[in-house]
């Protein structure tokens, strides 16, 4: 295991239950059995193994391989009726000193009516190259919710390459975050399987990369049950020789009646040499359902940046505005009110730190967040 990294949140206010990974390891140190009595339990995956070995059973999950082969994560089981008032924070550190990769297998699990905030955070210490991978697997109870967010803030020698899946039941909802500023290479899959009548999955990513920095996002909503709905809203900026690629796949089976499904992608390219490949399609086989799919790729509007151009602003400082005007249809749907001033702060600076200097810059009152979150 890396060398231990004294982890620093710097979002003002926000009190989270964190749980250290370190080069994907995770280390229980005994600090997480007080959570016990409140209805949590947070574990390694070989623990969870042998302490909850039926449980893992019938969410039919198996784990034997990943142990034979030396994988190990995060295991987390919030327990029937179980409302977690503070957030769960999981940071992953990449340290880059030792290994040149990693791997790990993360698991939660929600009882009946719980409800729960995750926050994943990836982040690197320097700029050694690195490769990572992580697969999260998350099981919602019927009635259960959960607000997920992934946050990937690497250096642009590393690679992140993570696997998510959903599953959920009856009455469950589900509302996830992705916010991808920095590496060199970003690749994330999302799948969510509604197993269960009347539930909603709200999925929403935001992206910015420049340089030679590229993103892929795979998402992809099998509704295989009727009564559900779901709202796909993808946003990326791309400057210099940037590349980002969206997937999005939504799956009606032939009797997930009553289906909603909706699904956007759009995308602003800053410079020529930007790219952007986006590929939304539905897969349907039920005739009474409420679907679309839409894709957007183009630049900032000329005629928006002249009217603000004719009441003074700069055209730096123009172009930064609708830039994150672009954004916050994607930012506003944090319900952490710490984390979403947070997030604000942090899209300003990255706009900020690419296109223009402090002293010019039009959100210079911003609160300089560091990039450890």
């Amino acid at each position: 295991m890396a060398e231990k990294i004294n982890i620093h949140c710097a979002i003002p206010n926000l009190k989270t239950v964190k749980i250290n990974r370190y080069d994907g390891c995770f280390e229980n140190n005994g600090c997480y059995k007080a959570l016990v009595q409140g209805g949590i339990v947070i574990l390694s995956i070989k623990e969870a193994f042998e302490t909850y070995s039926s449980l893992l059973e019938q969410n039919a999950i198996a784990l034997q391989e990943s142990i034979n082969n030396g994988e190990d994560g995060v295991f987390i089981y919030i327990k029937d009726g179980i409302k977690v008032s503070s957030p769960l924070q999981m940071v992953n550190v990449i340290s880059g000193r030792e290994a040149q990769s990693s791997f790990s297998r993360n698991i939660v699990i929600m009882g009946k009516g719980s409800s729960a905030r995750l926050i994943c955070c990836d982040d690197t210490v320097n700029a050694n190259p690195f490769q990572t991978q992580s697969r999260i697997s998350v099981y919602m109870s019927s009635e259960s919710e959960l607000e997920y967010y992934k946050m990937e803030n690497i250096n642009n020698a590393s690679s992140i390459s993570t696997d998510t899946e959903f599953r959920m039941e009856d009455n469950a909802h589900l509302t996830t975050f992705w916010l991808s500023l920095n590496g060199g290479n970003i690749q994330n899959k999302l799948n969510v399987f509604f197993e269960g009548n009347h539930s909603e999955a709200s999925l929403n990513g935001l992206y910015l990369v420049d340089r030679e920095q590229k993103v892929d996002n795979s998402v992809s909503v099998y509704h295989n049950f009727p009564y559900c709905t779901s709202h796909q809203l993808y946003k990326g900026i791309l400057d210099d020789s940037a590349m980002a690629n969206f997937l999005g796949h939504i799956y009606v089976k032939e009797y997930a009646k009553e289906t909603i499904a909706m699904q956007s992608n759009n995308n602003i390219l800053l410079t020529d040499k930007a790219q952007v490949n986006t590929k939304p399609f539905l897969e349907i086989y039920n005739d009474d359902v409420k679907c679309s799919h839409g894709a957007t790729i183009g630049q900032l509007d000329e005629n928006a940046l002249y009217y603000m151009r004719q009441r003074g602003i700069t055209p730096r400082s123009a172009r930064m505005l609708l830039m994150y005007a672009f954004c916050y249809d994607v930012l506003s749907k944090s319900s952490i009110t710490e984390l979403n001033q947070a997030l604000q702060d942090m899209i300003k600076r990255r706009l900020n730190g690419e296109l223009s200097s402090c002293e010019e810059c039009v959100f210079s009152k911003c609160q300089g967040i560091n990039n450890q979150d």
